[in-house]
Order: structure tokens, then sequence, then C-alpha cells
């Protein structure tokens, strides 16, 4: 996909991987980026770091309504879009103990915000004469996370919907990227966790922390070659080979994983 002259919309735009992207699509010649965050102020901090050729709004990604009332106002203002990033996350840790509202939150965030946007967005792409998703998941999606049932469930479900989206609109013009990362160091990293990082494992980050500049030039290219999966960490594409491979191991392996994290823990 050529990106110069593009309308770009950004969700979890206020800070690491969003924030990054942002910046990485201006390079790459984009007409308009609209920065959107839960925190309105860190949204706002991006688009003036970019300056005339972004600007900011509040978006809580969990309410159906407000994304939809987002795409309608951008389309009002600046006659398109062109690519939609359905990028806002969180962490939280826990499994059968996890309240059931913290499970469905998890899934209105990372699971039913991408549905929402899809829905919104793919007529208006599609009657455009084409247009770009790029969807946050998480290594998470297409392997597992032991410290959090809901995380892991949540971003297996993006991964599906996403080769979902793809399988079914492609031949329409709409195409579609998913980000499966391991550990970028981002604000779900940071003290806005602290009180789920002291229970983590730390799987994520045993093939090491990565900058979100560096994702985010995975994600421009990976839009521009209209290549699905984006694996900014290249030992997951052969944990996922290995899982397919033989899954029996795969969850042998992951049960071995899991005890030797947990020893380290405690030592």
């Amino acid at each position: 996909m050529e990106l110069n002259n593009k309308v770009v919309v950004i969700t979890g735009a206020g800070s690491g991987i969003g924030r990054s992207l942002a910046e990485c699509f201006i390079d790459q010649g984009v007409k308009h980026v609209v920065c959107t965050d839960l925190d309105v102020e860190s949204a706002a901090e991006t688009a003036a770091i970019i300056g005339k050729k972004a600007s900011s709004a509040a978006l809580d990604v969990s309410s159906q309504s407000a994304i939809e009332s987002l795409i309608e106002q951008t389309i009002l203002d600046f006659g398109c879009i062109d690519i939609f990033v359905s990028n806002a996350g969180y962490a939280r840790s826990g499994g059968l103990k996890l309240a059931t509202d913290d499970w469905k939150q998890m899934m209105e965030v990372h699971t039913w915000a991408h549905l929402n946007a899809a829905r919104a967005v793919v007529p208006h792409m599609i009657e455009q004469g084409g247009g770009y998703l790029l969807n946050t998941a998480s290594a998470a999606g297409l392997l597992t996370q032991i410290d959090s049932g809901a995380y892991a469930i949540s971003k297996h479900a993006a991964v599906a919907l996403a080769e979902w989206l793809s399988i079914n609109y492609k031949a329409k013009g709409i195409g579609v990227s998913v980000l499966c990362p391991q550990a970028v160091r981002t604000n779900i990293l940071g003290s806005t966790v602290k009180k789920t990082v002291k229970k983590s494992t730390g799987q994520a980050s045993k093939d090491g922390v990565l900058e979100p500049e560096a994702v985010a030039m995975d994600c421009i290219n990976a839009i521009i070659e209209e290549r699905f999966l984006v694996l900014p960490h290249p030992e997951v594409a052969r944990y996922f080979q290995n899982k397919a491979n033989d899954y029996e191991r795969w969850l042998n392996g992951m049960r071995r994983f899991r005890d030797r994290l947990l020893a380290a823990k405690k030592a």
C-alpha cells in the first residue's frame, strides 16, 4: 500500500507504539494523523510533537458509540479514513480468580474494540475504493500469556478476528495486518501497571525488550508490503511453528517454561 497523502487514525496514540506509529506515518508522507487515547492530554502531546499534520481526540475504545462517533467525525473533517490503527491495550495478570468483569473489560479493549472499529470503518473504506486495518494483538495471541488468562484469550480472539477480516475483505480492497510482539518498552511495562507487574512472570521479556520506534517501523513495512503478520521478535515465528507442528510437545514445553519462570521469580 502506498502511504503518501493518506488519512490515518490511531487509537492508543498517547505513548509507546501508538505515538511512534504516528511519527513514522508522518515520515512516510501521510496527509494527516488523528491521535486518540483514553488520556486525551497524552494524545494532544503526540499531536503537538508532530505539528499541523496531526490532531487529537479523547477515545474510550471500550465504547462502541465513541468509536463510531470518532470515525464519523474524522470522515466529516478529512473526507476519508485510509488506515485505521486499532492499537489501544493494557496489561492485567490473573486467572480463574480474576473477576468476570475484569475478563470482560479485557475483551472489550482487546477484541471488541477491533470489531467495532471494523464495523464502522470498513463499509466507508469499501465505498472509497479500499483501505487498511492494523490491529495490535500480541505474541500472546499466537502463543499464550502464562500469568494472564484474560490477556491471552482476548489477544487470541484479536488475531482470529484479524484473520477473518483478511479472508473476507481482501477482495474488496481491505488490507489487514496484525501486530504480535513480545515485550516492548511501553507503559504496559511501566508505572501504569505496577500492581500487576509485581505478579508477572516476565515471560514476554525473555527474548528482549524492543523499542517502540523499531516496532512501529516493522508495522509500516508490513502495511507497505500488505503482509498479515507483524512479528518484531523473530523468535515468535519459530515458537508458533513449533506449536503448529506438535501441539502436545509445545504444551509440555510451555509447562516446563512456566515452572522455570516461577522458580526464577522465587529465587
